[in-house]
């Protein structure tokens, strides 16, 4: 439960089709912030694009849910062209159901994908998703949030990160 199911390099590693359509994925709720851009650049990587591009062109619906508070967030996902919930405050779950009212989807055909385990992963696991975790873009980041990749490490330790 406090663990994700799978646990990637980064987002580009994810097959949109073997590893989300074929378990009967329909939507991703995708993190921004060093999941789909880089915290020290804000700027969205060529393979992430591509990504996006591909899991679309599958019939994968993303949307971004992030706890970013910033009008900077809604500019993200105007420029990359996705939906957003902003101030999402994961873990808790309000904003999971605001994402899948958005999207026409159910929570059984949704996935989630982030680069933290105690917001993204364990807000998802809390209500029963397929939880996917990434390897954060780069290693900057909020000063909180360095603090619990010390402890995601341990309860990480023996997970194997897929390339």
């Amino acid at each position: 439960m406090l663990r994700p199911n799978r646990y990637f390099s980064r987002i580009s590693a994810i097959d949109p089709i073997d590893d989300l359509r074929k378990k009967g994925v329909r939507a991703v709720l995708l993190d921004m912030d060093n999941t789909l851009l880089t915290r020290d650049t804000h700027e969205v990587p060529e393979d992430v694009k591509r990504w996006l591009d591909d899991a679309k062109q599958v019939g994968i619906v993303p949307c971004i849910l992030t706890n970013n508070w910033h009008n900077s967030a809604h500019d993200c996902a105007r420029e990359i062209g996705l939906p957003i919930v902003a101030r999402a405050l994961k873990p808790l779950p309000f904003s999971y159901f605001a994402a899948f009212r958005k999207l026409g989807v159910k929570r059984s055909e949704t996935a989630c994908i982030g680069d933290q385990l105690m917001t993204d992963v364990w807000g998802g696991r809390l209500l029963g998703m397929h939880a996917i975790m990434v390897k954060p873009l780069v290693a900057k980041d909020l000063k909180h949030t360095l603090f619990l990749r010390r402890i995601e490490k341990r309860i990480l330790r023996d997970m194997p990160i897929e390339r």
